[in-house]
């Protein structure tokens, strides 16, 4: 490690917030030998592993001053703040601002600087000019929801719902291509909820149509996870006619039993998965889909956990990211029947082995054809369908966008050579 460091922990939108504190303590200075852990609050495990990491990182290096930030940070600031390694804690709101880091150090400084996060109405405008060893980019459209699922503890850490400006977000993805980003992602804490409290409402759909007619210089443009119950006819459209928007769609499904959905207090159903694929499917035939899946969710029982796992061949999901579900405390969820931590783990097992092969069918079928792969760093990187690719020849250079054939699927990854 450097001598200032950020380790990054969870989403998307973690990672493009680090880069707005690498450059506000670049500009406050004094920041040598500063290590900041930037936490996730979507499990227990996640917190445990930010703590993990603090212990470590404090006996490889005695003299760093230890700066925690992110969700678990925002949630729980005393309990970090009385670990004997952190010398600081940061909240949500104000590790984005940058007279935080200008001050965080001066003898008089508090040693906790978290303030109440549901008071947020706004988003702050930041320019990140580029992501540290990444060839895929990151653009913020959204913070917070509003939404209060039984399981989910971040909307306390996150905040309400809060929308990028659309000309800030233009803003931003022009300044990343012009620095020669060939990919952007667009992410956020529920991107489907953009614009609900802009001036005129405007849907991602629209977002993403406006994007793409003002940055023509973009080839691609991804979006992060998204709410099956909210997907806009907008995007849809979007979907069906537009080469640039990539086809690989990811759902916040969460469980394939209707029961649990409706205990989960999600605004969709088990069939409203099955309708979804099915239409994004005809609207545009090669599409791949990804979903985050909660195996155990309290009350569930074999027969419920089944239906989330038959969904998984009967939407014809691809990439799933798989979670045992976490009690987090302060949440409706964690007050119900709990399963059982043995049977938690043995379903999320068998739904990751059913994501593993059908996986493994949609990367054999993938043998053979021509991809437009974004070349990342190690001579890997990832098609139109989030298809991981590992290079035969060598590698390609970072960043650009480069014909590949697939010849052989190794290791859960397409093995491909590239096209001259």
């Amino acid at each position: 490690m450097t001598t200032s460091d950020i380790i990054t922990f969870g989403c998307r939108l973690n990672t493009f917030e680090s880069e707005v504190m690498r450059r506000h303590m670049q500009d406050a200075g004094g920041m040598e030998d500063v290590v900041v852990v930037h936490t996730c609050a979507v499990t227990a495990e996640a917190e445990r592993q930010a703590r993990q990491t603090i212990r470590r990182t404090k006996r490889e290096r005695p003299d760093a001053r230890i700066v925690v930030t992110g969700c678990a940070a925002q949630l729980k600031p005393d309990a970090f703040a009385a670990m004997p390694e952190v010398t600081r804690v940061v909240g949500n709101e104000e590790k984005l601002k940058a007279g935080t880091w200008q001050g965080l150090f001066r003898p008089d400084a508090a040693p906790v600087v978290v303030e109440d996060i549901m008071t947020v109405r706004d988003t702050a405008s930041h320019l990140v000019e580029g992501f540290d060893g990444r060839s895929r980019a990151f653009v913020q459209v959204q913070a917070g929801c509003d939404h209060r699922c039984t399981f989910c503890i971040i909307p306390f850490g996150r905040g309400n719902n809060r929308s990028v400006p659309i000309g800030e977000i233009v803003s931003q993805t022009r300044l990343l291509v012009r620095k020669g980003y060939r990919e952007v992602v667009l992410t956020g804490v529920d991107i489907t909820s953009f614009g609900k409290d802009l001036p005129g409402r405007p849907t991602l759909g629209q977002l993403c149509r406006r994007l793409l007619a003002l940055v023509p210089d973009l080839p691609r443009l991804r979006l992060s996870s998204l709410d099956p119950a909210a997907v806009d006819d907008d995007l849809k459209a979007l979907i069906a006619s537009e080469p640039r928007l990539m086809p690989h769609v990811h759902l916040s499904v969460q469980a394939g039993d209707t029961m649990v959905l409706k205990r989960m207090k999600r605004r969709h159903v088990r069939d409203d998965v099955l309708v979804l694929c099915d239409e994004l499917r005809r609207l545009r035939g090669d599409i791949v889909f990804g979903a985050d899946l909660i195996a155990g969710f309290p009350t569930e029982t074999d027969a419920m956990f089944q239906n989330t796992l038959d969904l998984v061949s009967e939407a014809g999901l691809t990439f799933l990211h798989v979670f045992p579900y976490s009690a987090r405390e302060g949440t409706p969820a964690s007050r119900m029947p709990q399963v059982a931590k043995p049977v938690r783990k043995g379903r999320a097992a068998r739904l990751r082995e059913a994501g593993d092969r059908a996986l493994a069918g949609f990367l054999a079928g993938e043998v053979g054809r021509t991809r437009q792969v974004l070349i990342e760093a190690g001579g890997r990187g990832h098609t139109e369908h989030f298809a991981p690719v590992r290079l035969a020849g060598g590698e390609g250079q970072p960043g650009t966008v480069r014909p590949v054939v697939g010849r052989r699927v190794e290791d859960g990854c397409l093995v491909g050579d590239l096209v001259s």
